[in-house]
């Protein structure tokens, strides 16, 4: 399955997506010889994302059933559309004839509750990482994971390495370095604060604190939609 070629990749967009999520990879695999991308939601009217602008959808859910590549981005949005039954149910179905089920960041997480991980290696933001499990999967601590045709991204940013292994996948080394020179991927952080091991246990108190202000109740959504799936 993973054989066949890459024409259609389809991208969810939800309110409160992270942007990143979305627009990095996005930018990388809108490069891929051949593929066309699409931004999919229930309508076209504009997706509020986590930055505060929208981003217009290209097609509705309803439009695009069949999609050779599905991409789910993350964001604090995630738990309203694991409780979405029709974006749900567009996930699983895609999913299930799609060549490659992928996700960055959070994203995993609404993989995770459509069934599609079960069994699989994946990652996801370090922060979210430990949820993995409740949906069969084996999380693992990495920028980037394949296992068969599953492929996921690590939080936010990682979905640009995300994207540029999968083109290295599918097109082959020389395609996926021009698109990195194309686009100056070249990163030199200013600070060395990137992960949990290097930015100290106060920044990532701190951001957790954030982080649960934010999505209080993100614990018992995601244990609810595990429990559904009778894990």
């Amino acid at each position: 399955m993973t054989g066949r070629p890459v024409r259609s990749i389809a991208f969810l967009l939800f309110p409160g997506v992270t942007q990143l999520d979305l627009t990095g990879p996005a930018q990388v695999l809108s490069r891929l010889p051949g593929a066309k991308i699409d931004l999919l939601w229930h309508d076209l009217t504009p997706v509020p994302t986590d930055a505060g602008f929208s981003i217009l959808p290209t097609a509705r859910l309803a439009d695009l059933t069949d999609p050779d590549l599905v991409c789910i981005p993350g964001g604090m949005g995630v738990t309203d559309v694991i409780n979405d039954t029709n974006a749900l149910n567009w996930v699983r179905g895609a999913g299930h004839q799609a060549a490659w089920v992928t996700s960055v960041c959070t994203g995993a997480l609404v993989l995770g509750a459509a069934g599609l991980l079960n069994g699989y290696r994946a990652t996801t933001h370090w922060a979210w990482r430990d949820y993995l499990p409740l949906f069969g999967a084996e999380a693992i601590a990495a920028r980037t994971v394949f296992d068969r045709n599953r492929v996921t991204g690590g939080g936010v940013t990682a979905g640009i390495d995300f994207a540029l292994a999968l083109v290295a996948k599918l097109a082959g080394d020389a395609t996926a370095r021009t698109i990195q020179l194309a686009l100056e991927y070249d990163p030199a952080p200013p600070l060395n604060a990137g992960s949990p091991d290097t930015a100290g246990p106060e920044i990532v108190a701190a951001y957790q604190d954030r982080a649960n202000r934010i999505a209080p109740d993100r614990a018992d959504r995601l244990k609810a939609a595990a429990a559904r799936l009778g894990f």
